[in-house]
């Protein structure tokens, strides 16, 4: 599948190493950090930069994160990087990966050091400040798989013929009474905005406001099959039609995509603040 024609011939995409043979530096480089605007998908969505609707972060969990110390012995550890909603520029995830490579041949004093190398050299790629944190302690990490709570939608029983955005499945999607409910899949899955390849993931919708029919819902989420954005740009897509066609007082979508390269991408939209939102590995990631 193509990319949607209002990414055509953005100068933005143009020059990213995403889909490009490569060169894999074993010293630090901080100038293979690349940056996407947000604005890409967020104008198409009419979005306005100084009065967005949701609050929100993408969370980065880091699993193979490498420097020497300075008697040149290797360290590992794991990271979380909280991206905020607001910056900028989101992070081309090959160019992070990229990035986190440079840095396994490269001498540091302390971990604390790699800590804010890592932090400034996001926030200066986003224009916004990037919140890292870093456990070098790998048998002190107390990591345990967990699952979303609420209604699992994915064992409805239904005909699929289509597998490209669709958004009139939302249409007349609530109705009755106000009540709250978590619903969440794992059927979610797109496709790179360059390369086309899979990008798997799973996702809660938190909302307050009438019924939202599931049985619609899975098939719009399922519609998402062939289609090409950035995981970032597909979570606020969904959190924008879900509340142009629900009409729902509040409002929370939480994806959580397996990992690639070492690194895994959970973004979140609320019309709530969130910052109490566990970062919790479910069993794919």
């Amino acid at each position: 599948m193509s990319a949607p024609s209002h990414y055509d011939h953005a100068p933005a995409l143009k020059d990213l190493s995403l889909g490009k043979p490569t060169h894999y530096k074993n010293s630090y480089d901080k100038t293979l950090l690349q940056g996407i605007p947000r604005s890409l998908n967020r104008d198409e969505l009419a979005l306005c930069k100084d009065s967005l609707p949701f609050v929100g972060f993408d969370l980065w969990n880091l699993y193979e994160l490498s420097w020497l110390n300075n008697k040149g012995k290797p360290m590992v550890a794991t990271g979380v990087v909280k991206v905020p909603f607001d910056s900028p520029l989101l992070i081309e995830s090959k160019s992070f990966k990229l990035y986190l490579n440079s840095l396994n041949q490269t001498k540091f004093a302390t971990t604390q050091d790699v800590l804010q190398r890592i932090e400034d050299d996001l926030s200066e790629c986003v224009k916004k400040q990037v919140c890292v944190t870093i456990n070098d302690n790998l048998d002190n990490i107390q990591d345990t798989l967990g699952s979303f709570s609420g209604t699992c939608i994915d064992n409805l029983d239904i005909e699929i013929d289509n597998y490209q955005l669709n958004t009139h499945y939302l249409e007349n999607i609530s109705e009755g009474e106000s009540l709250s409910e978590t619903l969440y899949s794992h059927l979610l899955k797109s496709n790179c905005l360059i390369t086309n390849q899979p990008d798997w993931g799973s996702i809660a919708i938190s909302y307050t406001g009438k019924k939202l029919d599931h049985e619609k819902l899975l098939r719009y989420l399922i519609s998402f099959r062939e289609h090409n954005e950035f995981h970032e740009q597909c979570v606020e897509r969904i959190y924008c039609d879900l509340m142009h066609y629900g009409q729902l007082e509040t409002l929370s979508v939480y994806a959580r995509y397996t990992r690639r390269g070492g690194l895994d991408i959970n973004p979140l939209r609320s019309t709530l603040q969130c910052d109490n939102v566990l970062n919790t590995r479910l069993v794919r990631q």
